[in-house]
């Protein structure tokens, strides 16, 4: 009973009356306009009734088929019906028969509603006069006789008006269940959702990698670097100079990285700091070697060319099985095979686990970043231990449909 009380002062009950009122107020016009038309024909009270439905609904079912009738219902109904916040734009031509239909009902709805929200209150003040009368009130089948045998009237009057606000909550409570059926996303809508999400979260995959490649190499040449220079800053001061221009320069593309992701996150033009190549790999390994690790670099082939896809990302590949080397196993010796061959790009990196382990177990971006890069490319990757060495192997086919 506490519920059935509480749902003729809740303000869903009202906020759905406004969305049925408004209905009513958006009938207005579509009836004096059908009124007149049909006026303008008649012949017989059948003939103008028929005229006046006719000129009435036509046009608005033709405005329900506007795309901008769907974005207002569903705004309506979102805001006073309470409906779910996914309204479709609903461009195939089902679902603007659909908002047709659902316009065309909300207008209905509301002019019925709308004309008991003024005639019932109405009502139900000229029933409470009824037995103060001095004469009797012919209703519409029989004559109530005034003084306490027409006190029933007021009551009924009362339950009539009580019985109007739980139908305004019953219609609200059925509008807002289909508005979620009717106005709510297409199966074209949640496609293109789906599309959009996935593309978003492509690209935030991409700009961390990038983030993480670069400028945690930089980072880690940065931090290795800056130990050695201060363990010899006074016994060996060309070797701290040294180590001080490697952390200059690695700071340096480390910014030039950042500026180019920023830039593609703000939308700017990000041509400025383009992404490198493996035309840059000697400026890597130089980079790498300054921080003390020993490298054997063995390339096969042409790697100018590559497409430039697959020659930026064997680039981040090699730069961030460096970085891991250098992170996990230390300055140890590291064997780089690039193979270029007419229809694959074999990577290949090799060094011993060193005093620290394989420190792959660390829950890092390091190998998912690499596999993620390779996936892209429809390559195949391996890494793992094996006889004392950490062995990351990487395979990318360079013709469509080679595996």
């Amino acid at each position: 009973m506490s519920r059935l009380l509480r749902l003729l002062i809740a303000p869903a009950t009202w906020r759905r009356w406004c969305y049925l009122i408004l209905g009513g107020a958006l009938l207005t016009p579509y009836l004096i306009a059908s009124m007149v038309v049909a006026g303008l024909f008649e012949k017989s009270a059948v003939l103008y009734g028929g005229l006046t439905l006719v000129a009435l609904i036509v046009p608005m079912v033709v405005t329900g088929l506007v795309p901008a009738v769907r974005v207002m219902e569903g705004t309506a109904a979102r805001e006073l019906l309470g409906a779910p916040e996914t309204i479709g734009e609903g461009r195939p031509w089902r679902a603007r028969l659909w908002t047709s239909a659902w316009f065309t009902g909300h207008l209905l709805a509301g002019g019925a509603i709308g004309l008991l929200s003024l005639g019932l209150p109405a009502s139900v003040v000229w029933l409470f006069t009824v037995p103060f009368r001095h004469e009797g009130t012919r209703l519409i089948f029989f004559t109530v006789r005034p003084g306490w045998t027409a006190s029933w009237l007021p009551a009924s009057g009362l339950v009539l008006l009580v019985a109007f606000v739980y139908s305004i909550a019953g219609v609200g409570a059925l509008a807002t269940r289909l508005a979620a059926i009717v106005l709510g996303p297409s199966s074209a809508d949640r496609l293109a959702e789906v599309e959009r999400r996935a593309a978003t979260l492509a690209e935030r995959n991409r700009l961390a990698r990038e983030l993480h490649d670069s400028v945690g190499h930089a980072l880690s040449i940065v931090t290795v670097q800056a130990g050695a220079a201060a363990r010899v800053l006074d016994t060996d001061p060309e070797f701290a100079r040294q180590a001080l221009a490697a952390i200059q320069e690695s700071a340096r593309h480390a910014l030039d990285d950042l500026d180019h992701v920023l830039g593609l996150l703000r939308e700017e033009n990000a041509s400025t700091a383009p992404q490198r190549t493996l035309k840059d790999l000697d400026g890597l390994l130089r980079t790498t070697r300054m921080a003390g690790a020993e490298i054997d670099a063995q390339v096969e082939g042409e790697p100018g060319q590559l497409p430039a896809a697959v020659s930026r990302e064997a680039y981040r590949i090699v730069q961030e099985g460096l970085t891991n080397t250098l992170r996990h196993a230390g300055k140890v010796p590291v064997t780089l095979r690039l193979v270029v061959l007419s229809d694959q790009l074999e990577v290949e990196m090799i060094n011993p686990l060193g005093a620290r382990g394989d420190g792959r177990r660390g829950g890092g971006r390091g190998l998912p970043g690499i596999r993620e890069r390779v996936t892209v490319l429809r390559g195949q990757m391996t890494a793992g231990p094996g006889d004392g060495h950490w062995r990351v192997s990487v395979t990318i086919p360079l013709r469509r449909g080679s595996q």
